[in-house]
């Protein structure tokens, strides 16, 4: 009879020197039993082991349900336009996992990001953290090594429970509020909000970036005497033609400055958001270099034109409240007579009925994609939860190449074709578009 195993011999073995960021991540997926396990508790061990003492850095934390992207990206850019050296972390990546963690407006390189997590091997011990925890430790170490002072961090999921609040923030941006993520934060926006308004601390500038704010979050903000600028309150958008696809965008009123706002492809809420946190950041940055900023903003995979002829969006929304947006940015541009199709695949635990009646008044044809991921839908299964949204009439294919290629073929040039839902999705799509495969299309 064999002994009995030595338990500790399955524990994942810690890379050792020379290890790349692939070996990081595959250790990192293994080392904790669960993939989301919410709490700071473990996280707060850690950090303190890496940071007896708070950052010498300046914190801006951004939560909400859509639109987080969109604001680091304006937030960070605005900052480097004030001249400040910048460290953003977001989540998840699309392409490679240095996308997550940025230095100075660029993707960590590897060396950088491979030292960052042997401090937080070395620092956890038999702490066990999950592969999002992990991670975000690595960037605050990323960003101390490097120098920088402005650390502007995207939460992951909620705000209460989430790894990056384990840092104070000097402001937050609460993008939004809505439906999603319902087995961990509940299924109404009164308890979502009190999650996410948990990145809130006490007498800190905060900016809502919407005008219909759940109860929870202005009781947290009473409760703290938090000094919030609420859209439709203490600041204002005035739409223009901008907002129908054409000309110049809709205009921010904030503070006694008036700044014009681009029309797209970003969520103007998010942008307008970021532009009234940077009065409060940077109160010397001109209305001229505001604006001219915003302009040239872009985010891989929100609202990105990757094609022409006929055109091709990829969209990583991924809930009714995203698809929303997005439909209304597709009515806005679809011609008269011209047909808009979709290339649509998601995971099995997200709100795909909702997803399918934000969208169906803009879209002509659907695609669906079978996505071979976890929790990923196959493409039959995908149909079955759209038909009881009302989508009958859809193609499955077993692949985002399949469904885009089918989508394509059916096209005119003139019209449109959107690729949206899962960030495997819009992954895979760009993947399609501008690399490997774009010649069998």
């Amino acid at each position: 009879m064999p002994p009995p195993s030595d338990p500790s011999s399955q524990l994942p073995v810690s890379p050792g020197a020379g290890a790349s960021v692939d070996h990081w991540l595959a250790y990192l997926e293994a080392i904790h039993p669960t993939e989301i396990d919410l709490g700071l508790d473990r996280v707060l061990i850690v950090l303190r082991r890496l940071f007896p003492r708070k950052p010498q850095a300046r914190i801006i934390t951004i939560a909400g349900t859509n639109g987080k992207g969109s604001a680091v990206a304006a937030v960070e850019a605005l900052l480097r336009a004030a001249g400040r050296r910048t460290g953003a972390y977001t989540s998840p990546h699309l392409q490679r996992y240095n996308e997550r963690v940025r230095l100075d407006g660029t993707d960590i390189p590897d060396e950088a990001l491979i030292r960052a997590f042997e401090a937080v091997e070395a620092a956890r011990g038999t702490v066990s953290l999950t592969y999002f925890e992990f991670g975000t430790l690595a960037a605050f170490v990323a960003f101390a090594n490097a120098g920088v002072d402005q650390w502007i961090l995207e939460v992951g999921l909620g705000g209460r429970l989430d790894a990056v609040n384990v840092l104070d923030a000097d402001l937050v941006i609460l993008t939004s509020v809505d439906i999603d993520h319902v087995a961990f934060l509940g299924d109404n926006r009164e308890v979502i909000g009190f999650e996410k308004a948990g990145v809130l601390r006490p007498g800190i500038p905060a900016v809502y970036a919407d005008d219909d704010p759940p109860r929870s979050v202005l009781q947290q903000v009473a409760a703290q005497k938090v000094s919030l600028a609420l859209l439709g309150r203490d600041y204002h958008l005035s739409l223009s033609d901008g907002e129908k696809g054409a000309g110049s965008g809709p205009g921010l009123d904030y503070g006694g400055r008036h700044l014009r706002l681009p029309a797209g492809p970003l969520p103007v809420k998010s942008v307008a958001a970021a532009a009234v946190a940077i009065q409060s950041l940077e109160p010397g940055l001109d209305v001229s270099a505001i604006e001219e900023t915003l302009s040239t903003l872009s985010v891989p995979g929100r609202f990105e034109l990757l094609g022409e002829n006929p055109k091709i969006f990829v969209d990583v929304g991924h809930n009714p409240h995203a698809a929303g947006w997005l439909s209304g940015r597709l009515e806005r541009l679809k011609a008269p007579g011209k047909q808009i199709h979709a290339v649509y695949g998601a995971l099995a635990d997200k709100d795909v009925e909702g997803v399918g009646r934000a969208m169906a008044a803009v879209v002509d044809h659907w695609y669906l994609a079978g996505l071979d991921v976890p929790r990923g839908l196959s493409g039959s299964a995908l149909k079955n939860r759209l038909s009881t949204a009302g989508i009958t009439d859809a193609r499955v294919s077993e692949t985002v190449l399949e469904a885009l290629k089918a989508a394509l073929s059916n096209a005119a040039v003139e019209d449109l074709l959107v690729v949206f839902g899962s960030f495997f999705t819009v992954a895979q799509a760009r993947d399609i578009l501008l690399h490997r495969n774009a010649s069998r299309l």
